[in-house]
Order: structure tokens, then sequence, then C-alpha cells
């Protein structure tokens, strides 16, 4: 039954997975926008803060626990550029993440699986390769340069995570 429960609780995470990925190759294919970016870029920093908290907690290993203190700490400041950014562009950001990342969190919350940091380590290199591919784009497509600014400023500490999340999946 508990093995049942776990091969179930992989599943809905990797559908939930296969899913957000579709969801977000169909914005790929959008021409850009910067409030369709400010409000990618919002979720997904709230998204990056709840999922290190949740890896402070459960991961097992201190680079994980390590990962998940570095994600909460700088996707806490890049928000706040974010909002300052937005203001200076008159671009509205949304209070809390969307739904896709909001399910994600529950995800991790309720995680089953056998091997909380190896899939956390994944989950990470595949967000935040989406992340410098979105955030390379705002760098060279937003139409405000405070916003411009802010993608291009990101995309070092966007890599320092990526970097990070490769190592430990190794």
């Amino acid at each position: 039954m508990v093995r049942k429960l776990q091969g179930l609780a992989a599943l809905v995470l990797f559908t939930g997975f296969v899913v957000a990925r579709a969801d977000d190759k169909k914005a790929a294919d959008q021409p850009f926008d910067d409030a369709t970016f400010v409000s990618m870029a919002a979720s997904s920093g709230m998204h990056e803060v709840e999922v290190g908290k949740i890896a402070q907690e459960k991961a097992k290993g201190d680079d994980v626990k390590k990962l998940g203190e570095m994600l909460v700490a700088d996707h806490t400041k890049s928000n706040e550029e974010l909002k300052a950014a937005a203001k200076a562009a008159n671009i509205p950001v949304p209070e809390k993440m969307n739904e896709k990342h909001q399910k994600e969190v529950e995800a991790w919350k309720n995680y089953k699986g056998e091997n909380f940091d190896r899939d956390f380590a994944k989950h990470q290199v595949n967000d935040h390769t989406q992340a410098i591919a979105l955030f390379t784009q705002a760098s060279k497509q937003a139409k405000h340069k405070e916003i411009k600014d802010f993608a291009t400023k990101s995309l070092p500490v966007l890599q320092k995570h990526l970097d990070a999340a490769k190592k430990i999946s190794k």
C-alpha cells in the first residue's frame, strides 16, 4: 500500500511537471510581453522561495538544504527587485503565485517519493533552465528598461542556482 501511494505521489508530481512544461512552451511561443514576463517571474520567484523552505525541512543532504537556503535568500531579494522594476515600468505584480506553481508547492509539501534530494535537484535543474531561457528573452526583448535591466541582473543568480542543482543531481 505504501509503495502504491509513493508511486501515485511520484506520478502526480511528474504529471504536474509535464503539464507545467507544456504551459511554459505555449507561453514561449507567444510574442514577448513585459507584463506577462513580470507575472511569470513573480510567480516563479514566490514558488522558489516556498520550495526552498520545503527543501530546508525535508532534505537529507546538507547540499540540498544549502540549495534551499540559497533559493530562499536569493529569490526573496529578487522578488523585491522585480517589484521595484515593475513599479517603475507601471506594471502590476501579482500578490500570489499562479495555479501551476501553487500545485507544485503543494506537491513538494506532500512529497512521498523515495528520494527527495534527487527529485528536488532535478526539479531545480528544470526550473532554472526554463527561467534562464525566459530571463534571457526578457533581457533582449523587454520594452521597459527597468524590466530589461532586472532580467539581465538576475541571469547570473539563476545560473548559480542551475549550476548548484546540476552538481547535486549528479
